[in-house]
């Protein structure tokens, strides 16, 4: 009786230790199962699941003809696990002599899991790595962006090492040409590590688009070269060079020097990254005299052959103020004005226009964007009537009180060169986009170029078309024959003289101004430019240049622009196979 009732007690015991044991497991359940169910998910996905991100290759940029501007190729990375290094010692002597910067970045981070010594290395520090033999040091293959052409970086920019654009049209349309990443899921045996079960795509990617510009890359190069012999036979500080097709509005080259190198920038100057025709604007001087022409020719208040009494000297007073030129002409025509750049007269002229003239910079595109579509671009700057003090209108007769880009001037220029409709430059070919046939828009143009009413509204095929480009007319045909004889006449016999080539039609005007300096005009810096354009049948290409800050005195841009400018356009015409 007495050992029945112990062993009574003690099946209760163990009944209820049982008991209390299950309870405890039934709460730990409950707990992973039910309270805690995401956080306990999460870890066993976590254990038997690893995401992998894939990156498409960025796309290339391509230039009208389709020809690559930008290539992706692998390049070779140094990297180190500083948290577990075999032989410190030698690697920190490495370091110091051969790549210093990480040495500085390993002293201030011993303890990370990883660390790169260097990306993107030169053959002759791969060949370093590797003859040291040292242990800690691994390398690595990763892709990069190369770039072709070093006079386009501007333009271009640059994408960073891990192929995200930083600036130009790299970062502006760096959303297209990267893509959008692929994730997948991959199943693993959490203790092996091998995978083995199913892998499933979480987020699908895209490709990236390729980017198609309307720049002639040969061209490209060829105008380059000799905006940069011009440069360095000048000592100039900069240059600038255009190339504009004017019925497409089609921007064949953008030249900026001095430029930099795409593929080496680890000690990159930002200055060297301007891309000057479009981010640099300046006071032109007499180079928008045939602007004022233009206005005053369409306003009738003088014609070509209209007399003009310059004085007969180099320096006048005209309504008690002075005005200097650099050459004393007396009464001559109003043509003979603009050849021989007298700003004597150019003033008179100006004044029958008064505020008007700001109207028509305006319509010709001056103190406004032409929305290129790339960063950094300038408005420049037209002096308001409503700001102009008395001597205002000289200034704007003779290209001051007007800043403009050299992108505004090729743009202005176009006018002339297109039967006086304005047309929008454009630097990027949308997908199905294709460039006007020059004979087709000459033909259309010449058919309804007799009034300055004519409208883009026929059910002509190619209205559609000009539409697309934003072309509006500005001026009437007869004021752009008569401007296109007295431009003719100045590469003929006036002071573009040096810009002439035998056997083509040349247009086109000089101008030298002074620059400003600590708040003044300097005689000793000026800037000179040329604005012009060849043709040949429907063939047209406007030229616009300029050359900056030479140490040498004396020089005009009848010395310095037209030259560079005749250059250009004969490397061009021998390019587009235009020769007789």
């Amino acid at each position: 009786m007495k050992i029945s009732a112990i062993c009574r007690k003690r099946s209760i015991i163990v009944f209820f230790s049982f008991a209390i044991l299950y309870l405890i497991l039934l709460l730990n359940l409950f707990n992973i199962q039910i309270l805690n169910q995401n956080f306990y998910l999460k870890l066993a996905h976590d254990q038997h699941t690893i995401s992998i991100t894939s990156y498409p290759d960025r796309a290339p940029i391509i230039d009208r003809n389709r020809k690559p501007i930008t290539l992706n190729r692998d390049s070779v990375a140094a990297f180190i696990l500083p948290h577990k290094l075999t032989e410190p010692q030698k690697l920190n002597s490495f370091l110091r002599k051969n790549f210093p910067d990480a040495y500085r970045r390993l002293a201030q981070h011993k303890n990370k899991y990883f660390m790169y010594v260097q990306r993107r290395l030169t053959p002759a520090q791969q060949a370093l790595i590797k003859k040291t033999n040292l242990l800690d040091i691994k390398l690595v293959s990763e892709p990069s962006r190369f770039y072709l052409l070093e006079t386009l970086a501007p333009v271009i920019g640059i994408a960073s090492i891990d192929n995200q654009g930083l600036f130009g049209l790299e970062r502006k349309y760096n959303q297209l040409l990267s893509g959008e990443s692929s994730i997948f899921d991959l199943e693993k045996d959490a203790r092996s590590g091998r995978f083995y079960f199913k892998k499933a795509t979480t987020q699908t990617g895209t490709e990236g688009q390729e980017l198609q510009l309307t720049i002639d890359s040969e061209l490209q190069f060829l105008a380059a070269s000799e905006l940069q012999e011009t440069v360095d036979t000048y000592s100039a500080q900069e240059g600038a060079v255009v190339i504009l097709d004017p019925v497409a509005g089609d921007v064949l080259a953008l030249v900026s020097a001095p430029s930099f190198d795409p593929n080496q920038v680890s000690k990159l100057d930002l200055n060297l990254t301007k891309n000057r025709p479009i981010s640099e604007t300046h006071e032109l001087g007499s180079v928008m005299k045939p602007f004022v022409a233009l206005a005053a020719l369409e306003e009738g208040v003088v014609t070509p052959d209209e007399l003009i009494d310059c004085g007969g000297k180099k320096e006048v007073m005209v309504d008690g103020m002075r005005i200097t030129t650099v050459l004393p002409d007396g009464i001559i025509p109003f043509w003979q004005v603009i050849t021989r750049s007298n700003n004597i007269g150019m003033v008179k002229v100006a004044k029958k226009l008064g505020p008007k003239l700001y109207d028509y910079y305006r319509k010709m595109g001056f103190g406004i964007k032409t929305n290129l579509g790339l960063e950094g671009e300038q408005a420049g700057f037209v002096s308001h009537p409503k700001n102009w003090s008395n001597r205002s209108i000289v200034s704007l007769s003779f290209g001051y009180e007007i800043s403009a880009t050299l992108l505004q001037l090729a743009q202005a220029m176009s006018l002339v060169a297109n039967h006086g409709y304005l047309v929008t430059p454009r630097l990027i070919l949308e997908p199905g986009q294709t460039p006007l046939v020059p004979s087709e828009v000459e033909g259309w143009l010449t058919k309804n170029s007799q009034s300055t009413k004519a409208k883009l509204t026929d059910s002509n095929s190619l209205a559609p078309k000009l539409l697309d480009h934003k072309t509006k007319r500005v001026f009437s045909e007869k004021t752009i024959n008569q401007m296109r004889k007295i431009l003719q006449e100045n590469v003929q016999a006036g002071t573009g003289k040096k810009a002439y080539i035998q056997g083509y039609e040349i247009f086109g005007k000089t101008g030298t101004a002074n620059l400003v300096v600590n708040g003044k005009y300097s005689k000793q810096h000026n800037i000179y430019s040329f604005v012009g354009f060849v043709e040949r049948g429907s063939y047209k290409r406007v030229i616009a240049v300029y050359v900056k800050d030479s140490p040498q005195s004396g020089l005009l841009a009848s010395m310095v622009a037209a030259p560079l400018f005749e250059k250009i356009a004969e490397k061009m015409i021998i390019h587009d196979k235009l020769l007789n």
